[in-house]
């Protein structure tokens, strides 16, 4: 795997950091809020209720399921916010029951798929992004977070080309572990990210119910990983640096841009507050029954 060059990681940490500008001043000028309030909010978003078929972004369709819900692109952001994460644009929202995910697609280019992961070692460069990651939460006003090891290894099957794995993650101030478990689907520009909130309760049951639904994802026509043609651009990045962040990830793991390390490093892990509290009562609003 090559390493990203100076020239790209100067053209990642400017992007970075004009969708990093609003999306911050959106979250300060919100106001706090009870639990029920937020729901309230919640509820109150554009949410598709299956069965229907959505589009997610311009990349894919979804079939949602029955007893599910979808929020599109010009919500994502909101939600996000209002579940005391960073808000960032290009983000849609899949629920189910007690479990929400969060999808977006990062077009670096073609992955090859080639490469050997190290769990281990990837480990340990996550837990080491900690610092800095905290540091970045603080001064959003976030609580600080912390990488407690694998859910699940990183594991790749080249054959629907999905890799995945499970992180767990402390919380300040909470006892019980959080879990995001993480899919990212290789397509021929890009790939999808797909990030699970659950809890270790409920993770299994969580996860055979996402990957129930993700097997109704596909890219559209010319967006699949099979349709790759010599000329596309082939990204800079492997499977070890998808499993980090993506193509940010691999800037910082290099060692360059210290202040985009931060940035980045409470990026790839914002989708996990408030999932016990808030989806205890969010099933209501699609007419579903609260699991035990």
């Amino acid at each position: 795997m090559s390493s990203p060059t100076r020239l790209g990681l100067a053209r990642l940490s400017l992007c970075i950091a004009l969708a990093l500008a609003p999306a911050a001043a959106a979250w300060a000028a919100d106001a706090p809020r009870t639990a029920e309030q937020t729901r309230a909010e919640i509820g109150k978003l554009n949410w598709l209720k299956g069965p229907s078929r959505a589009d997610v972004g311009d990349k894919g369709k979804l079939e949602v399921p029955k007893g599910g819900a979808f929020l599109g692109e010009s919500e994502g952001s909101r939600f996000l916010e209002l579940t005391g994460n960073l808000p960032a644009p290009g983000h849609s929202v899949l629920t189910a029951n007690n479990w929400w995910a969060v999808l977006s697609f990062n077009p670096v280019g073609y992955i090859k798929d080639d490469e050997k992961l190290d769990p281990d070692a990837l480990l340990k460069t996550l837990k080491d992004s900690d610092g800095p990651a905290n540091e970045e939460r603080r001064k959003r006003g976030l609580g600080q977070l912390y990488t407690d090891g694998w859910a699940v290894p990183p594991h790749y099957d080249p054959q629907t080309k999905y890799l995945e794995w499970g992180l767990r993650l402390k919380a300040e101030g909470d006892p019980d572990p959080i879990i995001n478990y993480t899919v990212r689907l290789l397509g021929r520009s890009g790939y999808e990210s797909v990030v699970l909130v659950s809890s270790p309760a409920t993770l299994d049951a969580d996860v055979k119910e996402l990957k129930t639904t993700l097997k109704q994802f596909e890219f559209n026509a010319g967006e699949r990983y099979a349709e790759f043609k010599p000329g596309d651009h082939v990204a800079e990045i492997g499977l070890g640096a998808l499993v980090l962040g993506g193509a940010a990830a691999a800037a910082s793991k290099s060692g360059f841009f210290k202040a985009l390390l931060a940035a980045l490093a409470a990026g790839w892990k914002l989708v996990v507050a408030g999932v016990v509290a808030l989806f205890a009562g969010i099933g209501k609003l699609f007419g579903r029954k609260k699991q035990p």
